[in-house]
């Protein structure tokens, strides 16, 4: 059963006493939205913050929220980079972390790039983060409210900048 902006496992557990929780000494955040860009610099660059994103995703330090007009995106872009690999990344989108809530792009107006709003409403309907590499959508949403932050600097606020 996908996520839903209605379901309870979206909201805090009773462990978390906000959107980080301590979990056997390590920060774990419930979830987070991920930008494209974001995955083709993990592809082209393993040692980049946007890698340590992903592995973390990987490891289940973070759960990755999508939905199914995300995930189109980004498979298709990595499928289209030839030096990327979409089936390196697939397994990270995990059925309980699909969000089948409303999601509606065109409130984003403000929000430049067309392609972007699918992340920005996603992340405003879900109420997690978007994690960007995209300076215009980085203002932009800072603009709206929209808690938008790069791979550094989420990674840093998680406390995994190490």
């Amino acid at each position: 059963m996908g996520a839903t902006s209605s379901r309870s496992d979206l909201a805090p557990s009773p462990r978390v006493l906000g959107p980080l929780a301590r979990t056997d000494k390590i920060l774990k955040i419930e979830g987070i939205v991920i930008d494209t860009n974001v995955f083709v610099a993990a592809g082209f660059n393993p040692r980049s913050a946007s890698a340590r994103v992903l592995a973390a995703v990987r490891d289940e330090r973070f759960h990755l929220i999508w939905n199914q007009s995300t995930r189109r995106e980004i498979e298709m872009i990595l499928r289209r980079i030839p030096r990327l690999n979409w089936e390196e990344v697939a397994n990270l989108f995990q059925r309980a972390g699909e969000f089948t809530g409303p999601v509606d792009p065109r409130t984003f107006v403000l929000v430049r790039d067309r392609n972007d709003r699918k992340f920005a409403a996603l992340s405003a309907a879900a109420k997690r983060p978007l994690i960007t590499n995209d300076n215009y959508l980085l203002r932009d949403l800072s603009i709206i409210g929209i808690d938008a932050l790069t791979p550094r600097a989420f990674l840093a606020r998680a406390g995994e900048d190490t």
